[in-house]
């Protein structure tokens, strides 16, 4: 493995680098940002900006509208929007939408679904979600109560799929559906759901953290799909969750790689400029301590990513690193915002404040694309215990 980036990375780091300065590095962005979050609405401006400059289409071919970039160049391409962006909910929902939509969509796709599909999302035109998790199917995820009967030219689905990220804005969803619920998991189907259709709604709900990111439900009442928008045939929905999920899990927070390092220099930076008893806080031990542990699980959760995105490049197996990275990631990225909170002091306590907005935010990335201890589980099977 050669971590180094080449020329044209590294051209293209510094491009959304100087992006993030334009679009978020303004004097009013933060008061724009504290409304976002408090109103729980997305920055559609920044959204279709991400789009414009091929974030959000990073790894899709450029047919479907996307730029065919290699995965470290998308992964490097999205730790840079991190580090330049403090919008965690806007980060989260391109993340999800590209690892839990965009990449089982080019996978699995025909191809008029993914000239339909792909190029609206690419381009930032349209917005997806993941319709998988019900209010009584979460971690055990193919215990789905979702039915997609056969009817005359496709499908009528019938459920309710909830805490899906982004499903009040979103134009459409993959949504997860038993076409033959006497096979369990093995009779579960996939569709492309375009939430506009009669029958279906969204219902919007209050979260903790990433507030910018619309969070809500999708009530499905007798919504005919046709039969071309069915992903990948009957019945082999659990096993494309399965190859999806792992793309997920390993880089829907690889955004917070580079978020984790603007909070260190923001921590640092504070630290040598907070005067108490006559000097530095950052020269009294346990707060560097602080600063010392928040450096090392930064770089260690930068490698894990890193070494899984070659992985996925080389097209090698790596559920077992990508388990390992989300939960590494998650909770490095959580512990580094408390660590955080307790070097800014009142000031980090403040409801408005980027460092408690971030301890909000991180609590998160414990819950979703499988809780910390889903990922354990995970991990331990591949040691065989």
């Amino acid at each position: 493995m050669d971590f180094s980036w080449n020329k044209d990375q590294l051209a293209r780091q510094g491009e959304i680098t100087a992006f993030a300065e334009r679009q978020f590095g303004h004097e009013r962005y933060e008061q724009q940002l504290s409304e976002l979050d408090s109103s729980e609405k997305l920055d559609e401006d920044s959204w279709r900006a991400c789009a414009d400059i091929g974030i959000i289409g990073g790894f899709v071919p450029t047919e479907y509208g996307g730029r065919g970039d290699d995965v470290l160049t998308t992964i490097l391409a999205l730790e840079t929007l991190g580090y330049g962006c403090r919008d965690n909910g806007l980060l989260l929902g391109i993340n999800g939408q590209m690892w839990s939509v965009q990449e089982p969509l080019l996978h699995y796709g025909t191809a008029a679904q993914k000239s339909h599909y792909l190029t609206k999302l690419c381009r930032g035109e349209w917005r997806a979600a993941h319709g998988m998790t019900e209010l009584g199917s979460g971690s055990d995820a193919f215990n789905l109560q979702t039915t997609a009967e056969s009817v005359t030219g496709g499908y009528k689905l019938n459920g309710h799929k909830a805490y899906v990220g982004l499903a009040p804005v979103a134009d459409m969803a993959l949504v997860f559906a038993s076409t033959a619920p006497e096979r369990g998991r093995w009779g579960i189907s996939a569709f492309l759901v375009e939430l506009d259709k009669p029958g279906c709604r969204t219902v919007q709900r209050s979260k903790l953290g990433v507030r910018s990111n619309p969070f809500g439900d999708i009530i499905l009442k007798d919504v005919f799909v046709e039969s071309e928008s069915r992903l990948g045939p009957e019945g082999a929905g659990a096993s494309m969750f399965n190859a999806s999920m792992e793309w997920e899990r390993a880089f829907i927070a690889a955004s917070f790689v580079g978020a984790m390092q603007y909070q260190l220099e923001h921590s640092v930076e504070f630290a040598k400029t907070r005067n108490q008893y006559g000097k530095p806080i950052g020269k009294f031990q346990s707060v560097a301590n602080r600063l010392v542990d928040m450096k090392v699980r930064l770089e260690t959760a930068r490698m894990l990513l890193y070494r899984l995105a070659w992985l996925k490049q080389e097209n090698q197996p790596a559920g077992l690193e990508a388990a390992m990275a989300n939960l590494y990631m998650a909770e490095s990225f959580h512990e580094n915002s408390l660590d955080a909170v307790r070097t800014f002091g009142a000031q980090g306590y403040m409801q408005d404040h980027v460092v408690a907005r971030n301890l909000r935010d991180s609590v998160g990335g414990l819950i979703y694309s499988g809780t910390s201890d889903v990922q354990r589980n995970l991990i331990a099977h591949y040691l065989g215990l």
